[in-house]
Parts: structure tokens; C-alpha cells; sequence
């Protein structure tokens, strides 16, 4: 592989670091085989990247990025509270094709890494997640289309519990979670407890 730029490279490095964790876990997969499947020398990690566990902090603080750009996006070209927070409930990174490998990476890290800086940044990365989804429950609290009973903070953990609750059994490979023998779903759920109407689409 030829020479690449630093910024591309550091991507790459991301990109194959992401894939080879998703194979192995965090504890698995070590950083002669990131180095072998990049196509470059070990060395080639360390001057971007001190050390794996600084690859993948650098891995999840991408991942966070990269799902506030994706809600930003479904936010776009809305105004009205309601429909913002009716859309966030809908863009779960743990199931869009994007997110759904790292993320399954970042919960079985969760579950296998010790190491106080990387459990640091897991907790900065679902602070900032929490932060962006307080703002729009606030939002939508202050315009009078939810309901003012719980705190905005309270109501987006409750979100962000149920958004990785969902996305777990997702990954774990359960069918027809989240949904009735009449169609209803999740959704439909948090659309009546919030707005006090069947969320549609």
C-alpha cells in the first residue's frame, strides 16, 4: 500500500482497527495483526497511536462524532421539537449500518476493559450523547409538546437506556424484539408516553 497521507492514514488505521476489535474484542485483537491488516509495519500505529488502548479511545471519541453527525443530519431539516425528538428515537447508531459493528465493539468493551482510561472515555462518549439529547428534550419540553412531569437529564437517559437496551438485542441476534402481534412497536411506546399520541413512521 502506498504512502498516505497522515490524516488518511489515521483513518485507515481506525477503519481496520474497528473491524479487527469487532473480530476479536478489545482484549483479542493486538496491534501487529492491525498493523499486517492495514498493510503497513507496527511501527507505522505507534507514530499515529502510542498504544492500542489510545487507538481505540481515539475509536470510540470517532464514534461519538460520527452519531451526532448522523443525528444532526436527521435533525436537519426540521424545526418543530416534537418531530426532532420523534426522529432521534428513530436514528439509533447501534442498529444504522454505520454504527452497528463499532458500536457492538464499544458495548463488549464495556463489558471486557479495566483500564480507567478507556472506561474515561466510554463515559465521555455517552456524556456527550446524553448532553445532545438533553438539548432536544428541553427543547421540546419548553415548546409544551412533552411533558414538563421529569427533568430533561432524566428523560434522555431514559432514551439513551433504551436505545442501548434495544441495541443489544440487536446484536445479540434476538428477533421480533420490541414489537407486538399487532404491529405496535417501541416507538409507538415512547410516541404515546411523551406526546400522548401513537408516534407514526
Amino acid at each position: 500500500m502506498g504512502r498516505l497521507p497522515a490524516a488518511k492514514r489515521r483513518e485507515q488505521l481506525l477503519d481496520t482497527a474497528a473491524k479487527l476489535f469487532a473480530l476479536h474484542g478489545y482484549a483479542g485483537a493486538t496491534t501487529s495483526q492491525i498493523a499486517r491488516a492495514a498493510g503497513v509495519t507496527e511501527p507505522i500505529i505507534y507514530r499515529h497511536f502510542p498504544s492500542k488502548r489510545d487507538l481505540f479511545i481515539a475509536l470510540i471519541e470517532r464514534t461519538g462524532e460520527s452519531t451526532i453527525r448522523l443525528w444532526e443530519h436527521e435533525l436537519r431539516d426540521s424545526t418543530d421539537p416534537a418531530d426532532r425528538l420523534k426522529r432521534l428515537l428513530g436514528a439509533n447508531p447501534m442498529v444504522s449500518n454505520k454504527g452497528r459493528g463499532i458500536y457492538r465493539v464499544i458495548v463488549q468493551a464495556m463489558t471486557e476493559a479495566e483500564d480507567p482510561k478507556v472506561q474515561e472515555a466510554l463515559v465521555e462518549h455517552i456524556a456527550r450523547l446524553h448532553e445532545f439529547v438533553v438539548a432536544e428534550v428541553q427543547r421540546a419540553q419548553d415548546s409544551g409538546k412533552v411533558s414538563k412531569r421529569f427533568t430533561p437529564e432524566l428523560t434522555a437517559w431514559a432514551l439513551i437506556h433504551l436505545g442501548l437496551g434495544y441495541g443489544v438485542l440487536s446484536a445479540m441476534g434476538v428477533t421480533k424484539h420490541g414489537i407486538d402481534e399487532t404491529g405496535m412497536g417501541i416507538r409507538d411506546l415512547l410516541g404515546e408516553l411523551m406526546f400522548g399520541q401513537r408516534n407514526h413512521g
